[in-house]
């Protein structure tokens, strides 16, 4: 095959190109800085491919080309609505009040994407807004209100407990209750798991950012916060007897429902620290701290991830506009290594199993992707 001349390239296709690469470049030193940080690069510690291995055994087996946690989803479009109450707490571009629009995800917990909609703990909401001032702010939110444990390592054996027995096809009773001896602070969540109530559709779920990040305003003063998305849908408790009965895709049948009668909207909360509120998303606030509605999102249309514009997006959390930073929150520099990881994972299954479909022995199913 003759070389290819990069003169004969359009210029406007080798700039887009280059800020591709540029923005990779960023994304990858970025997940690389914090992993340093937080310790995951010295040897013997545990690093992201060792947390990324767990959370595949965990799910029983490798589900190629699907992502490795919350698999089963549909993506989303629509805009947020900033109301510019947010603009004396942070300088980004997309809390004054203007519309910016998005690329979403809502998924459910667990590796299948063949998961039972109706028997998923853990709802997620995942955002790429993409400002006018050319800046990305990515958001990876979930239903649950606090993280289970305080530190990677619990979170790392924690996801090692959930592994199943292969001989029963179950995780093991026994190891999952030295687990949680081992780490009491899990009791909490345990019980939140056991005993709050089901929602009965994404469109009334709340979604909680969980980490803590900082704002920054344009006169440099920062706050620590964290925020919700908080449903306009009024919530509606669904029954034991619902989720036996359900279908196992019902929870994107019934969002498609809803979109059909109109668009459907969440308004982001963000909750204030104080000096001495803990960054650890395993402990919650104060119910007293204030709260303040910066903008709304609003879903307009979703699609099937197989083939719509979120199949290809990692919901890294640390993607960040000028006037939001990270936190010290150490589950929050790990939640980004693990999600490169498991992205670049998903991207080289994808491609391969593209390559093995131009000769008629796909690998994966384009259908499910």
């Amino acid at each position: 095959m003759p070389e290819l001349d990069p003169a004969a390239i359009p210029a406007s296709r080798r700039r887009k190109a280059l800020a591709w690469i540029a923005i990779a470049l960023i994304v990858a030193a970025l997940a690389l800085a914090f992993a340093w940080v937080a310790g995951w690069l010295s040897p013997g510690r545990l690093t992201p491919q060792r947390f990324t291995n767990a959370i595949e055994a965990a799910n029983g087996q490798v589900w190629r080309g699907f992502r490795r946690a919350h698999a089963k989803g549909v993506c989303v479009a629509g805009y947020f609505e900033g109301n510019g109450q947010g603009t004396a707490l942070s300088s980004a571009r997309l809390l004054a009040p203007v519309r910016t629009p998005f690329v979403g995800r809502l998924s459910i917990g667990g590796g299948s994407p063949y998961g039972l909609d109706a028997r998923a703990r853990v709802r997620s909401m995942a955002l790429r807004l993409d400002s006018d001032d050319g800046q990305q702010w990515r958001m990876a939110m979930n239903s649950f209100p606090f993280f289970g444990v305080s530190s990677v390592e619990a979170f790392y054996e924690q996801t090692r407990a959930n592994t199943p027995d292969p001989a029963t096809g179950k995780p093991d009773p026994v190891r999952q209750a030295a687990f949680a001896r081992a780490h009491p602070e899990f009791a909490r969540f345990a019980d939140w798991a056991a005993h709050a109530p089901w929602s009965t559709s994404w469109a009334n779920t709340t979604f909680n950012g969980v980490d803590t990040f900082r704002f920054v305003n344009r006169a440099g003063e920062v706050r620590n916060v964290r925020w919700s998305m908080q449903p306009q849908t009024p919530f509606a408790e669904m029954t034991p007897e619902q989720r036996d009965q359900a279908d196992a895709d019902y929870l994107a049948e019934d969002l498609a429902a809803r979109l059909a009668r109109g668009n459907l909207r969440w308004d982001m909360v963000v909750t204030l620290a104080q000096a001495d509120d803990p960054v650890n998303p395993s402990q919650s606030w104060p119910e007293d701290r204030p709260r303040v509605t910066v903008g709304t999102v609003v879903v307009e249309s979703s699609s099937a991830q197989a083939t719509g514009a979120c199949r290809d997006i990692n919901y890294d959390p640390l993607v960040l506009p000028t006037g939001v930073e990270a936190s010290d929150d150490p589950i929050l520099a790990a939640r980004s290594a693990v999600y490169s990881v498991s992205f670049n994972r998903r991207q080289h299954d994808i491609a391969s199993g593209e390559a093995a479909a131009a000769t008629g022995h796909a690998a994966t199913r384009e259908s499910d992707r």
